[in-house]
């Protein structure tokens, strides 16, 4: 069973949004997600002072297997991208919700994130995926 940590967010896109005050949120993608796609090789990241909405498109994440879309669960502008993936992917595939997050966003709307599942309602959405 992949780890899914009960004080985040989720997206049904597998993306996670931890909230760290301030109205800033950290956000990148879940353990089960990284292992769906294997080794990552090449994360394209959005650039910084860009708005984006919910659902948007926010970057790329590339293995040895696929591509695959991230897009940002919530709505903002970000502030920052986490420079270290550009030469250490596998800071996704090794650390999901800590070294290997993806960008921070100033959020437009906190609210937004009540729309997004809990952790158990992540786990239940990736185990009926599994059946």
């Amino acid at each position: 069973m992949n780890h899914v940590p009960s004080e985040l967010r989720y997206s049904k896109s597998h993306e996670w949004v931890r909230l760290e005050g301030n109205g800033i949120a950290i956000v990148g993608i879940t353990d089960h997600a990284q292992s769906l796609l294997g080794d990552l090789v090449y994360v394209e990241l959005p650039e910084v002072d860009t708005s984006l909405k919910a659902g948007d498109e926010a970057g790329v994440v590339e293995s040895v297997k696929a591509a695959s879309d991230v897009y940002t669960p919530v709505s903002g502008e970000i502030l920052e991208i986490n420079e270290a993936l550009a030469t250490a992917p596998e800071l996704v595939n090794d650390d999901p919700y800590g070294h290997g997050w993806l960008f921070k966003i100033q959020l437009d709307d906190e609210n937004e994130l009540e729309e997004l599942l809990d952790s158990d309602g992540y786990e239940e959405m990736i185990a009926a995926d599994d059946h």
